[in-house]
């Protein structure tokens, strides 16, 4: 392993960002780790802990308040900085943690066993850790167990990179889209911009199929996603959210605006010439506009959906605001 990465700060810092994860929801597939952590180890305090450039940040907690906290403080950072997995017996007594607020003040902590999550390329981009508030020794057999779980988180987040890209359209997959999502209303609730969901369903899907076969059906998907990303401004994303059902979500963007920019991707989608399809394509549209006390994106998308089917309802080929359903 090349130890010049672990001074390489931009290239890690690239490498956390590949995996699209800060300020992502909770999810059970990390939660069960640090739980079993706290389990087996017998600690009152366990965390996936990702160092951003200027703070860490808990992918998964357990017995800790804070979503997150400054970089400086982190116990995190000095794991990063090494292969081997970090153990501090007795914080007091360790020179480079004995003033640390979090040592001094709450949670109190006072020892520490952290794995790096090292990236398959070699970027050290967190930590699995375990954390007490009594001085302790961690035995090798405590910190194997720690690394080897520390070495499954990371193949859960290379598989989140793999997931994300639906395979047949290049649309992103619905739980890539969910991910953004939820960030677009996390930083919506923080007086971020105001985003929109525009939630599409092709038209008559099952009689494309039927008449010209799925393989044909297949190409109707890939110029559906296709024109919903060339017309969808930068900083916005298209999702494929499952069969011929497509999302786009629009950041900046108030919900009379997104109601007419659906309303231009509708009117294109129809005027598409698909070669070998002697008929026009029309999808319906819900539009819903992001608001604080959304609680995730898939409520969110629930309420889009609400719209949608009332265009469906009402003829279809047009487009619905969440709104006025």
């Amino acid at each position: 392993m090349d130890d010049a990465k672990l001074l390489d700060e931009q290239a890690r810092l690239a490498a956390l960002q590949r995996y699209n994860v800060l300020d992502t929801m909770p999810e059970p597939s990390f939660d069960r780790i640090t739980q079993l952590v706290t389990s087996v180890l017998n600690v009152p305090m366990s965390a996936v802990s990702l160092i951003d450039r200027d703070r860490q940040w808990f992918k998964s907690r357990q017995g800790i308040d804070a979503d997150e906290t400054t970089r400086g403080v982190s116990f995190c950072t000095y794991t990063i900085q090494d292969r081997e997995t970090l153990a501090v017996g007795d914080a007091q007594l360790d020179s480079r943690f004995s003033e640390n607020p979090l040592v001094l003040g709450p949670p109190h902590i006072r020892s520490y066993l952290g794995a790096p999550l090292s990236t398959p390329d070699g970027y050290n981009v967190g930590s699995l850790c375990a954390i007490d508030i009594v001085p302790r020794e961690f035995d090798p057999s405590q910190m194997a167990m720690l690394s080897t779980l520390a070495s499954m988180i990371v193949d859960e987040l290379e598989l989140r990179v793999i997931a994300q890209n639906d395979h047949l359209t290049g649309a992103t997959t619905r739980r890539g889209f969910i991910v953004e999502g939820d960030k677009a209303l996390a930083r919506l609730r923080v007086g971020g911009p105001p985003c929109a969901m525009i939630l599409l369903d092709v038209d008559h899907f099952k009689a494309i199929n039927d008449t010209y076969g799925h393989p044909k059906g297949d190409v109707v998907l890939k110029a559906v996603a296709k024109h919903c990303r060339d017309l969808t401004p930068s900083g916005g994303l298209v999702g494929r959210i499952g069969g011929e059902e497509f999302a786009i979500l629009l950041t900046g963007e108030a919900a009379t605006d997104a109601l007419a920019f659906a309303d231009t991707v509708r009117a294109g989608l129809e005027a598409l010439e698909i070669p070998g399809l002697a008929q026009s394509v029309t999808a319906s549209f819900g539009v819903a506009q992001g608001a604080q006390a959304t609680p995730s994106c898939e409520a969110w998308l629930a309420i889009a959906d609400v719209a949608l089917y009332a265009a469906k309802r009402t003829g279809r080929n047009r487009c619905v605001l969440a709104d006025s359903v």
